[in-house]
């Protein structure tokens, strides 16, 4: 089995924890979290071994999150691109796949276009920045005004194993299927100090009076960079037809809709998403 170490790099004076794994000779393939409570082995824990068998991984967690530092400053998504381009360059990865998924993959759609030469293949689960339109309409604008439901959701799920998996019902078509592990991971995250921060300030950066600020559907078009689009048939977070239609506009790209799925999958559907990536990244 491959396991991953726990690494370190300094990023515009932040530093970022990040997970490495597999033979450094092999394909470079970074992986980007999501946001609420997230970190690389929180999304991406099932997945990162496997993968490491046939490419050179790397997982950060991303500015904010994690055992990354938690700067005060506004986490939009044009300041986790940043980042994300700093930490390619910072580690040395020439031309990796990038893959993320939800506010991660916003950020890896936002680099892809950004620098399209710094990007060997794109991978979008479940992805952000490929529409406007909010699945709860008002409350979500007035949710993204105040933090302090988050605030105290986070409060409840660091008392409760329990009540952290029924959370998890926002993002996974069925929790009862889902590996003691991911709940695990995700109640570990939720009481490291800072948890929440970053997502409430992306959210504030992100939600307008008109939807969600960031969309690249209008760029797609010039992408060059071969895309593959996956996303949960029950997405209730964004609609899988935000991937269907972003396939239908980019030049070089497949979809694949996945069943017994909603937003996390990563989580829901491990095997599959290996699958899928070894398929389509280069070996």
């Amino acid at each position: 089995m491959v396991e991953a170490s726990h690494e370190t790099a300094v990023v515009d004076g932040h530093r970022i924890h990040f997970l490495a794994a597999g033979d450094p000779a092999d394909p470079p393939l970074v992986l980007l979290h999501g946001g609420i409570i997230d970190a690389a082995s929180v999304s991406w824990g099932a997945v990162v071994e496997p993968l490491a068998r046939e490419y050179r991984v790397v997982a950060p967690d991303l500015l904010g999150y994690g055992r990354s530092a938690k700067p005060d400053v506004t986490y939009s998504l044009d300041t986790h691109v940043d980042v994300v381009a700093e930490f390619v360059a910072t580690v040395g990865l020439d031309g990796p796949a990038v893959a993320g998924i939800s506010m991660g993959g916003g950020a890896a759609l936002g680099l892809a276009l950004r620098a399209p030469e710094r990007v060997d293949r794109l991978v979008l689960l479940d992805s952000y920045g490929l529409g406007q339109e909010l699945a709860n309409g008002a409350l979500t604008r007035l949710l993204a005004k105040q933090g302090l439901t988050n605030k105290l959701a986070v409060a409840l799920m660091r008392r409760s194993r329990g009540f952290t998996k029924a959370s998890l019902g926002n993002i996974v078509h069925d929790t009862d299927a889902l590996s003691a592990d991911a709940v695990d991971a995700v109640w570990a995250e939720v009481k490291r100090p800072g948890v929440g921060k970053a997502y409430r300030s992306f959210r504030t950066a992100e939600v307008s009076p008109d939807g969600y600020r960031t969309d690249f559907s209008d760029r797609l078009d010039g992408l060059d960079t071969p895309t593959l689009l996956l996303h949960g048939e029950h997405d209730e977070v964004f609609p899988h037809r935000w991937s269907e239609r972003a396939a239908a506009r980019i030049p070089d790209s497949e979809f694949h809709l996945l069943d017994d799925c909603a937003h996390w999958a990563p989580r829901e559907r491990p095997d599959t998403v290996v699958d899928l990536i070894e398929g389509f990244v280069p070996r």
